[in-house]
């Protein structure tokens, strides 16, 4: 979040194409972005981090489904290490992208694009692994059916691996100064940003729709949905450079200046399907 400020709605609307059209307007902005680093993405770099690295393990051969994969960084660094994978995002934009990038990267893989919860009316198939990572399940209102759909399509014996920014981080104000939201979820949290976390000074503003969810609400989705934690863990820094006063304490970890290591700020988890 960069430069939020609440703004109203009507008590209708529909906050799939509020949080399309948000992503599709960052994304050339995040396209251009150092953050995201094309080029070097392009000469082979790869997206991901040793946090989830060491949660998938060795992938050759496995199969995976990647939910919310932007314009599919992660999804083509994973079949750069030898898995068959599937991206998913809602965003127009960013799967067009997706589909340019695998072309240029000489990568076999495949991108839908469509909205988490509408995916089963768009695969049928299974999976070895699920994969989503950092800032994906605040875009979602409902965690139950979240989670019914990485059941869905997983194999028998199949995995989760999540990744995601620690509950705590959505709590403070953009400057981590004071307390703003609420650690639980809820409801709807509408607000209208300028600029874009990968470019805070880009020149672009979009209204966008989010939910706060503990971690309590996540663990207990995936039980009741026939998932069994095998592993949950929590990390006091991010491995990107995406909140404002930050400071990188060593390559590629960053916390906020004011606060150190004294806030978690990312965790990870894997499940399994019974």
């Amino acid at each position: 979040m960069n430069n939020n400020k609440r703004v109203k709605m009507s008590t209708e609307y529909d906050y799939v194409a509020i949080n399309r059209q948000s992503w599709n307007n960052r994304t050339e902005t995040h396209l251009k972005s150092d953050f995201y680093n094309l080029e070097g993405f392009l000469q082979g770099d790869s997206s991901l981090n040793a946090i989830e690295l060491d949660l998938l393990g060795d992938i050759q051969g496995k199969s995976i489904l990647h939910l919310q994969c932007h314009f599919g960084q992660d999804s083509i660094s994973l079949s750069r290490l030898g898995a068959s994978v599937t991206g998913v995002d809602l965003s127009d934009k960013a799967i067009a992208s997706a589909r340019e990038i695998t072309q240029q990267t000489q990568t076999d893989t495949t991108f839908i694009c469509c909205d988490v919860y509408d995916l089963p009316a768009h695969l049928d198939e299974t999976f070895d692994i699920v994969y989503t990572s950092y800032g994906v399940i605040g875009w979602l209102p409902d965690l139950d059916k979240w989670a019914k759909v990485i059941a869905r399509f997983l194999k028998p014996g199949g995995k989760l691996v999540f990744v995601e920014f620690h509950p705590v981080v959505w709590m403070f104000d953009d400057d981590f100064e004071k307390i703003g939201y609420r650690y639980f979820n809820s409801g709807a949290i509408i607000e209208s940003e300028n600029g874009t976390y990968a470019d805070k000074d880009a020149d672009i503003s979009q209204d966008y729709v989010c939910w706060n969810h503990g971690l309590s609400e996540v663990v207990n989705s995936l039980l009741r949905n026939g998932l069994e934690l095998k592993s949950l863990d929590e990390f006091d820094y991010s491995p990107y450079n995406c909140f404002n006063k930050t400071i990188e304490f060593e390559p590629k970890k960053y916390r906020i200046a004011h606060l150190d290591d004294k806030i978690p700020m990312v965790y990870a988890l894997v499940a399994e399907k019974k």
